[in-house]
């Protein structure tokens, strides 16, 4: 049955055990090792790490071969400058291609993100936050900017972990502006509005250790001074 699952898979299996931690940054990564972990043989194992390596999750060291990266501080705060330019850039591309089926979705999960709020469900609301931010991505009708934010929201949760802000019911009265204005097909309103929320939503991210989980506590202490993102919409005007 080895031979049946997927390079595809095996490359989301491993990714996901980065991103949670389960692989630590820095430990090795031996083909046979992770053939036996995936139930898999070393073929997928192998394509999976070269797609892991040009998504920046893996990196080769001489005479250790592959190892889950270690990103440097910088790197992850790059991480959120891109985030301030891309996102706001996928609100204005959705408001302008999106569909029926796309905003039937995005209502929904407005409707449950406030819901969810009012009655404190924490492990809920990251789920429902991604969930919108995933699909507002796939609205905006471009494949390769979905690829880019979905690549970008993988390694920003690889990087930081995210603590439920006080505002949680704010936070989502913003996504649902997003979508007002993605809903009326007015681009110029929902880049400025998404450009806002990004960065409101920069005091929930601290950078992660590299022994610590999805699921752990809180261990380092947050970011004292990042680097802010850039406001798209005042930067235009």
């Amino acid at each position: 049955m080895r031979g049946h699952i997927s390079a595809h898979a095996v490359c989301t299996a491993i990714r996901d055990d980065i991103v949670s931690g389960a692989l630590a940054p820095g430990s090795r990564l031996i083909e046979e090792i992770l053939a036996a972990r995936y139930g898999v043989s070393r073929v997928p194992v192998r394509e999976a790490l070269r797609t892991l390596q040009s998504e920046g999750f893996v990196t080769t060291r001489h005479h250790a071969g592959a190892c889950v990266a270690e990103p440097t501080e910088q790197e992850a705060a790059d991480l959120l400058d891109v985030r301030a330019l891309l996102e706001p850039l996928g609100a204005a591309r959705a408001a302008a291609r999106r569909s029926p089926a796309h905003l039937k979705v995005l209502r929904g999960l407005v409707r449950l993100g406030r819901e969810r709020a009012r009655h404190g469900s924490p492990a809920d609301l990251r789920q429902l936050d991604g969930w919108f931010h995933e699909t507002l991505a796939q609205a905006a009708g471009s494949p390769s900017l979905t690829a880019l934010l979905t690549q970008l929201r993988r390694k920003i949760e690889w990087m930081y972990a995210v603590e439920l802000p006080a505002r949680t019911g704010e936070s989502w009265d913003e996504h649902g502006a997003v979508l007002d204005a993605v809903a009326r097909g007015d681009a110029e309103r929902a880049r400025a509005l998404m450009a806002a929320h990004v960065e409101r939503s920069l005091p929930v991210y601290r950078l992660r250790r590299p022994a610590e989980t999805e699921t752990g506590e809180p261990k380092a202490p947050r970011v004292r001074n990042p680097k802010p993102p850039v406001n798209t919409a005042r930067a235009r005007s």
